[in-house]
């Protein structure tokens, strides 16, 4: 579904990321760990075109992506949940929502109408505040606006940097509900989490980065790769 051979990326001078590898299937969640600093969110924005990589290629199915501009990747079928969010000032609930039609240029009004529903449907709560501005929610209700936001254009594999962050326990939970059933409706999604002891719970399988570059892989359900993930990210 997902597929990264050999991703480079730089700011400037400085190489952040070194050689990745990864690819994720259908219906996968890919953790990818890590201490602050160490190339994870740089990782994401490069699949999803907002940095240009140095060296490597990304694939989406049979369409190669790498290097093309984000609207074009986002075209392609990745979805990007950044860590920031990025809900637009001045514009209603609703209103942030209808830009995720971008991702589908060529879908009808009535589709775009039917995926706005389907979305309501699974947020209630951003349907009653739809007419509110939507800088003006809370960071929870903030968070599923940029994942609803993503998930209007339906897309194939998603990229969720950091959903739980700053965020409180009850809302937490409801988020990662929310990341189980995008995994269960099939789509590819790459995880970046601090939060590990939630995250890893989702995952099927993980990666942990240090200084650009992976320097493990693991398995969720086996106790001593989560014991030796956690020794590699609090060193």
């Amino acid at each position: 579904m997902l597929e990264i051979r050999g991703i480079h990326s730089h700011y400037g001078l400085s190489h952040v990321v070194q050689g990745i590898d990864l690819s994720v299937r259908a219906g996968e969640v890919i953790g990818i760990f890590g201490r602050n600093g160490v190339g994870k969110t740089t990782l994401l924005k490069t699949i999803a075109g907002w940095i240009h990589p140095s060296a490597g290629e990304v694939w989406i199915g049979e369409k190669r992506i790498d290097g093309q501009s984000p609207d074009r990747i986002c075209h392609a079928g990745i979805g990007f949940v950044p860590e920031d969010r990025r809900i637009f000032p001045g514009l209603t609930v609703e209103e942030n929502l209808v830009l995720g039609f971008m991702q589908t240029p060529k879908r009808s009004a009535t589709a775009n109408a039917e995926a706005l529903a389907r979305v309501y449907l699974r947020f209630p709560r951003l349907k009653e505040r739809r007419r509110q501005l939507g800088t003006t929610l809370s960071g929870g209700e903030q968070q599923m606006l940029a994942i609803a936001r993503v998930l209007v254009g339906e897309p194939i594999a998603l990229l969720i940097d950091e959903p739980s962050e700053g965020l409180a326990p009850i809302i937490i939970a409801e988020i990662y509900a929310i990341i189980r059933e995008m995994k269960q409706a099939g789509r590819a999604i790459l995880l970046v989490e601090q939060n590990v002891n939630q995250a890893i719970e989702t995952c099927n399988r993980f990666i942990a980065i240090e200084r650009g570059q992976v320097v493990m892989t693991g398995d969720p359900a086996s106790k001593s790769d989560r014991e030796k993930l956690m020794s590699v990210i609090s060193v």
